[in-house]
């Protein structure tokens, strides 16, 4: 069975994780660090990638934050195009899915080895990670971490001499919740084992807990762990799902980590409700990225549940909403990823900035969406992207990213005057300075002319008395869909309780749907993904009406 996140346990015990977070959040991470603790400078830098006080840097010092997805390689070996398609959203790294042979189908030194080499063909920073270890001690089928280094050792002449590109992740969530104090002693003795065995990559460490730490086990052991590593070249991963649905709980566990000078990055990372929880991926997200945190959502694509799907089917031309968010939202990867240096990106040589890009014009004026188009900045290097701002008060605040001279801002207000302006940035992160502004005033509402649409509507899971379902909304006119209001009707009493994509609005029977800032704007030929829960009685009959902005849709 294929995983949704990185293993069905996650949800299996995601209500109780749920009810105890407010307090293990404040009281159990809050409290377990060591208040002495702080990383040492490593005697000994790896080769490539290494740890220095807390921060994962290249091998030429250069400051390294991962920005990128999860692929699960191991389940889907014939997805051969995917690292391509996930570096074309801008991403600097991946994430991906190896089995040792405890669980799945062993990945050998040569399917390794190319997945290596596609990884620096497409300038991605590679990290590997052994998936059969996920739930150890409360899963019976999984794998131990001392098999896991075994399965390292054995493909050490795959990864020597790859210290600069890959970074080795002995065991994916290697511990789940029964005594999951054990987690501690075999993370550093595998951690001895390869450093025994001459590695000197950066090695990753999952948390227990099914990589959540909600009992606070690797936050109250980080020091000892770190230490274990005569190298200092050790970085912590924590998998932040349905536990982490409030900004504190995920501000306190970075923060900790952070002070004590331990690095770590949020190795998975899911947004999508479920009937466990809602995490606060945007949180997640701008703590990261205000923390200068590495970060990787989970997953590419092929969940058993396609909840977590960033790309439907494998398709990049399909993102889901979630898939929206993580590469196209705030402080999502388009807007905060910069090239690992090795490859050319992020030049720490390079301190010019580029010149201030043209005045912002706007088109394409909807209700809820404006397109603004500028002349391109220049550079002595080059630009790689440029931010969009709205500006008011004698204060602004970043709407929306794009890498060309163009981009849609969406989530506006009907009726509504705003004023926006541009930056460009460069592959090393210098800034120009702001472009002259724009003033639009949005349309006051109506459909959008030339508009077609098809929605699919699909149970994806049933439970007594409530249901999660997925609404796909396609949009097969002639022009784009910018900004839109869809309307169903349920035949049985169901009630949405949860909406993500869009915001729910209910009367009776019938629902009104409004799009998130990720998923207003609907392409030609394009599509957006909402996902819900809901309640219900004995009978779910699926919706077969819909409208789309006062037009009637196909179904599909």
């Amino acid at each position: 069975m294929r995983r949704t996140r990185s293993t069905t346990r996650k949800s299996q015990v995601g209500a109780l994780l749920a009810g105890l977070a407010a307090f293990l959040g404040l009281v159990v991470l809050g409290a377990l660090v060591p208040t002495a603790a702080h990383a040492q400078s490593p005697g000994a830098f790896a080769t490539g990638l290494h740890i220095d006080e807390g921060r994962l840097l290249e091998g030429n010092g250069n400051d390294f934050v991962m920005r990128g997805v999860n692929h699960a390689h191991t389940w889907y070996p014939g997805e051969t195009q995917s690292l391509a398609d996930i570096k074309a959203f801008g991403t600097n790294t991946v994430r991906v899915v190896l089995s040792n042979g405890h669980r799945w189908t062993k990945n050998s030194a040569e399917d390794v080895t190319g997945v290596i080499a596609q990884c620096k063909a497409n300038r991605l920073i590679c990290v590997l990670e052994v998936h059969d270890t996920t739930g150890y001690a409360e899963e019976a089928a999984a794998a131990t971490l001392d098999q896991a280094a075994d399965y390292w050792i054995g493909l050490k002449s795959v990864l020597a001499g790859q210290e600069n590109y890959v970074i080795i992740n002995i065991g994916n969530e290697p511990w789940g919740n029964t005594d999951p104090a054990g987690w501690t002693a075999p993370t550093i003795a595998a951690v001895k084992k390869l450093r025994t065995a001459g590695f000197e990559h950066t090695i990753m460490v999952d948390a227990p807990n099914w990589g959540q730490d909600w009992q606070g086990v690797m936050h109250a052991n980080a020091q000892s762990v770190y230490d274990a590593d005569t190298t200092g070249n050790l970085i912590f991963s924590i998998h932040m799902y349905s536990v982490y649905d409030t900004a504190q709980e995920i501000t306190d566990y970075l923060n900790a980590f952070v002070s004590a000078e331990l690095p770590i990055l949020i190795g998975e990372f899911g947004g999508p409700a479920d009937q466990y929880g809602d995490p606060d991926e945007d949180t997640m997200m701008a703590a990261a990225q205000q923390l200068r945190l590495g970060y990787l959502a989970w997953s590419w694509s092929g969940n058993t549940d396609p909840i977590l799907d960033l790309a439907i089917g494998f398709d990049p031309s399909r993102l889901s909403s979630w898939g929206q968010r993580v590469f196209n939202g705030v402080n999502g990867i388009a807007q905060t990823s910069r090239e690992a240096t090795i490859y050319g990106g992020g030049n720490s040589g390079d301190t010019q900035a580029p010149t201030a890009p043209g005045t912002p014009s706007a088109s394409a004026v909807a209700a809820t969406s404006v397109t603004l188009t500028w002349t391109a900045a220049t550079d002595n290097v080059g630009v790689t992207g440029y931010d969009i701002v709205r500006v008011g008060g004698g204060s602004e605040s970043t709407v929306a990213a794009s890498t060309t001279n163009t981009a849609t801002v969406t989530g506006l207000t009907a009726d509504t005057a705003y004023t926006f302006a541009v930056y460009a940035r460069d592959a090393a992160g210098n800034r120009s300075a702001r472009s002259a502004s724009v003033t639009v005033t949005t349309d006051d509402g109506g459909s959008t002319p030339g508009a077609g649409c098809a929605v699919g509507y699909r149970v994806v899971n049933e439970w007594p008395g409530g249901f999660q379902g997925e609404l796909t909304i396609r949009n097969t006119g002639t022009a784009a869909i910018k900004g839109w209001k869809l309307v169903f009707a349920f035949a049985n009493g169901q009630t949405v309780s949860n909406m993500w994509g869009g915001t729910p609005t209910q009367s009776g029977a019938t629902v009104s749907v409004a799009p998130a800032s990720y998923t207003s704007d609907i392409p030609v030929s394009g599509s957006v993904g909402v996902g819900f829960t809901a309640n219900k009685g004995a009978v779910n009959t699926v919706p077969t009406t819909f409208t789309l902005n006062g037009t009637a849709c196909a179904t599909a």
